[in-house]
Parts: C-alpha cells; sequence; structure tokens
C-alpha cells in the first residue's frame, strides 16, 4: 500500500504521527521512554507497550511512564516461549485493530516487526547484539531501516537481509546515561563492586556457564559486592542484594566497579567513568570493544583473573565527559529516520 493511500496520510501530513514502540526487556524499555520524551514534546501520538518481564514493568513505573502491558515472558521452554509470543501478538493485533501506527519502532522487538510487517507499517530498528542470531533472523529482513552504531559492519547486518542500515557515532546507551544523577540514599560500604548476573534464560545464552556469583563470593574479600540478580535472590550472606527494585543505571554511577557477562549494564558504567570489567565471550562484541578503543573504562578479562583485575581498576579515576559528547545522540537519528520512512512512497 502506498502511504497516499492510506487512511493515516493527512495526519502525516498535518505532522503529527502515531508512533508504536514495544519493549521487551529492561534495555528496551529504557529506549522507549527515552523516545517517549521526545516524540511527546514533538507533538507526536507515542504508543508504548511491553511485556510481564523481571527487567520492565517495574523500570517503566521508575523512569515515570505507564506502557500497556501485553503477554509475559516464560522461558522454561521453547514451547512456552513460542506460545506466549504468539499470544501476545494475538493482543497486540487486538490492540490496533481500529486505528494502525503510522510507524513502528523497536530494539528488535520480534512481536513487533511480525505485526508491523503484517499491518504494512514500515519499521526502524535498533540492534548492538550480533550473537542473539534468533532475534536477528526474525526481525531484521522486516524492517524498512537499521540503526546501528558505527561500531558494527554494515554487512554483518545485511547477512541476515537488512535493506538500509544507518550508522551512528556512538552505542545505543548514549540516549540515556548523559546526566544520570547518582543513587542518593545507598548506605553500602565502599570500594562498592556491582555484580549482574547473566541472562541465563536468554536463548543466546543457553551454552553459557553462569559464574557471576562464584566470582561476587571472590570479590567480596576486597570490597562490598551488590549483585544484581536476574531470577533469584544469592544465598551467599557475604553478598548482598537489593530486596526491590533498583534503577540499574543510577546504581553503577556510584559504583566503584561494575562486572557482568558483558551487556548493556556495562556501557552504562563505561560511558559514565566507571570501570567495567566483561568476564564472558558474549561480552566480547563490536561496541564493546569500540568503547574500549575510544578510552571508555570497558575491559575484558577471564574469570580466573577476576580479583587481580579488580584490584587493578576499581580504585582508579576516569574521566569520560569529553569523549561522551563526542558522540552522537542516536535519538536524533532515529526522530529524523521516522519523519523520512513514513514520507516514502
Amino acid at each position: 500500500m502506498r502511504l497516499k493511500e492510506n487512511p493515516s496520510w493527512d495526519r502525516i501530513e498535518r505532522g503529527r504521527m502515531r508512533i508504536w514502540y514495544d519493549a521487551a526487556t529492561g534495555k528496551q524499555v529504557r529506549y522507549g521512554a527515552t523516545l517517549a520524551k521526545r516524540f511527546r514534546k514533538l507533538g507526536h501520538e507515542y504508543v508504548f507497550t511491553t511485556r510481564e518481564h523481571p527487567d520492565t514493568v517495574s523500570l517503566a513505573k521508575a523512569l515515570g511512564e505507564e506502557p500497556i502491558v501485553i503477554g509475559r515472558y516464560d522461558p522454561s521452554s521453547f514451547h512456552s516461549r513460542l506460545r506466549e509470543s504468539a499470544n501476545r501478538m494475538l493482543g497486540l493485533l487486538k490492540l490496533f485493530e481500529s486505528q494502525t501506527p503510522d510507524i513502528a519502532i523497536a530494539h528488535q522487538s520480534i512481536e513487533l516487526c511480525r505485526i508491523a510487517f503484517g499491518l504494512d507499517v514500515p519499521i526502524i530498528l535498533t540492534a548492538d547484539t550480533p550473537h542473539a542470531e534468533a532475534a536477528n533472523r526474525l526481525t531484521v529482513p522486516l524492517a524498512r531501516r537499521l540503526v546501528i552504531s558505527e561500531a558494527i559492519p554494515r554487512s554483518f547486518y545485511k547477512q541476515f537481509g537488512a535493506r538500509e542500515v544507518v550508522h551512528f557515532r556512538g552505542v545505543d546507551e548514549v540516549a540515556w546515561v548523559r546526566d544520570v544523577k547518582p543513587l542518593e540514599d545507598l548506605a553500602f560500604e565502599k570500594p562498592l563492586i556491582v555484580v549482574r548476573q547473566l541472562e541465563t534464560r536468554a536463548s543466546y545464552a543457553a551454552d553459557q556457564n553462569d559464574e557471576t556469583l562464584k566470582l561476587a563470593d571472590e570479590l567480596s574479600l576486597i570490597g562490598t559486592v551488590l549483585f544484581l540478580s536476574r531470577y533469584a535472590k544469592p544465598k551467599n550472606c557475604r553478598v548482598v542484594s537489593m530486596n526491590s527494585f533498583v534503577d540499574s543505571v543510577r546504581l553503577v554511577r556510584s559504583a566503584d566497579l561494575v562486572v557482568s557477562a558483558g551487556g548493556t549494564i556495562s556501557r552504562e558504567a563505561a560511558l559514565q567513568g566507571v570501570p567495567s570489567v566483561v568476564i564472558s565471550r558474549l561480552g566480547d562484541t563490536y561496541v564493546n570493544r569500540y568503547l574500549a578503543k575510544k578510552g571508555f573504562p570497558i575491559f575484558f578479562a577471564d574469570p580466573s583473573r577476576i580479583v587481580q583485575i579488580a584490584k587493578k581498576y576499581m580504585n582508579k579515576s576516569f574521566t569520560v565527559a569529553k569523549k561522551l559528547d563526542q558522540f552522537q545522540n542516536p535519538i536524533d537519528i532515529i526522530e529524523n529516520g521516522a519523519e523520512t520512512v513514513t514520507h516514502e512512497t
């Protein structure tokens, strides 16, 4: 369907779009909340959806958002994953029975891509996880435009069928780490080491051995360890865990060191000048190596050397403000892309 034959064309011509963002994980909620501020300020209608997940609803509330919750996360088996995804697609389809969006945006939400593609709604995707092969296969070919860090070669996503790839200077997390304020009510003894558990139930981590709790125990001998668990609290009395939700971006701002398998929290820490140690091959990614080369304090270590590496970096001071200022905000690139894509025929 050509856009000029679409009932929403008059609305687009008046400069007002109906934009749909779907968030399946905590990072995606943070991305969605940041985009919400921008698009609402511009006068657009913003439909924000998410699913029940340990990292979504609480974070959205903390960020002042109340997304529409449709579906839930159940990674207990292949059957449960597929069933919940199918049920969620039906729920999202029902949401848009009376009026479809003008554009759909996501950080590789599989359900958004399937629904938007089926409704002939153009899709803009962000992506930065090369090892998430299933998500790459199921989302990238359906997108009108892919907005990615210059760290990732265009050819990588072209192999998955990407139609148009737009680079930006920086990484996704730049969109929300600027001007982050540390948590004021933390009462932990210094040095504070934050350890983030591996996302053990993600499909891409199915064959990974989670060593984070063991490492947290070792690190507790040289500092206060705050363990951010995914599903169950640690039973080790030397490791501290939170009894309620905590904003991890603000938390790491107050930390002396962050240790993780190498996901979003590693980059959020490094972009704020907090040394971050990546201990998994899953963390040896284009975007992490890119930040290291740019001089941000993100380091790579074998788990067997974690205490040695921690002692080396956790008392060091890193100034990154000028480096951060040289990066582009991906929100700007997505905004420009949304305006362009909706006017394409």
